[in-house]
């Protein structure tokens, strides 16, 4: 059909008024947008009532503990023998680098060594102090053994803080159950275990070491070199390869 030159043609929307479809298509947008910023939080979504990540099963624990050893005592003896004596040295040099106060001496008393032990307990302070253990820092302090008739032995022990995770070896769920693909709860268990016996000091589980105090005389050095254009680096060891085949 022609259209009449008097007659323009009118156009099915207004200028700067959207259609019904183009207001349908803002609408669609809008809540897209929408759905997309509720899922951009994702830090309190939980998958599952036990965690899958092993260092949240088996943490990582520290707590204080008791290490103690046993010096047993025989009614003959009137002093440390040699492997009671290399016994106490290792323990005193433990007891260094753990960095405690206080070391306790538990004397038995009511049994049958009784004198013996009391006798063995003094070159036990002895050698503890050889081991530059302070006479301060030990504790001498009787426990009840009476009635015994054997070697009642002489504990030394000190208080102490410890890293460890819970007990291994644990099967709360069939392993047969794979259809979620997941770990085994005992996963993990022994690597943490491991983990934590070979922390030097469990402080720093806690909380980060203090910094060292810096090295003036070092610093003062490098700035000096570095004024004057030469080579900040240190000297390379006689035993260093430069790689030059």
């Amino acid at each position: 059909m022609t259209q009449h030159p008097l007659f323009p043609r009118r156009s099915s929307t207004r200028a700067g008024t959207a259609g019904p479809g183009q207001g349908a298509r803002r609408v669609l947008a809008l809540l897209a947008v929408a759905l997309l910023a509720g899922c951009g939080n994702v830090h309190h979504v939980e998958v599952g009532a036990i965690p899958d990540d092993y260092r949240t099963r088996h943490p990582i624990v520290v707590s204080q503990a008791e290490t103690a050893i046993d010096i047993p005592v025989s009614s003959s003896e009137a002093k440390l023998t040699l492997s009671s004596r290399s016994r106490v040295e290792e323990f005193a040099s433990r007891f260094n680098a753990d960095r405690i106060d206080t070391i306790r001496v538990l004397v038995p008393y009511g049994s049958a060594n009784e004198r013996a032990a009391e006798t063995v307990s003094r070159d036990v302070v002895k050698t503890l102090q050889k081991q530059h253990v302070d006479r301060k820092q030990i504790l001498i302090m009787p426990y009840s053994a009476v009635g015994d008739t054997g070697p009642t032995p002489i504990r030394l022990a000190y208080s102490t803080l410890v890293a460890e995770t819970g007990p291994c070896g644990r099967w709360p769920e069939d392993l047969g159950e794979t259809q979620e693909n997941r770990n085994y709860y005992n996963f993990g268990c022994a690597s943490q275990q491991n983990i934590a016996a070979q922390i030097a000091d469990p402080r720093d589980l806690l909380a980060p070491r203090g910094m060292d105090p810096s090295d003036a005389q070092r610093r003062t050095n490098v700035i000096d070199k570095y004024r004057n254009g030469k080579v900040t680096s240190s000297d390379p060891m006689d035993a260093e390869s430069d790689y030059e085949w």
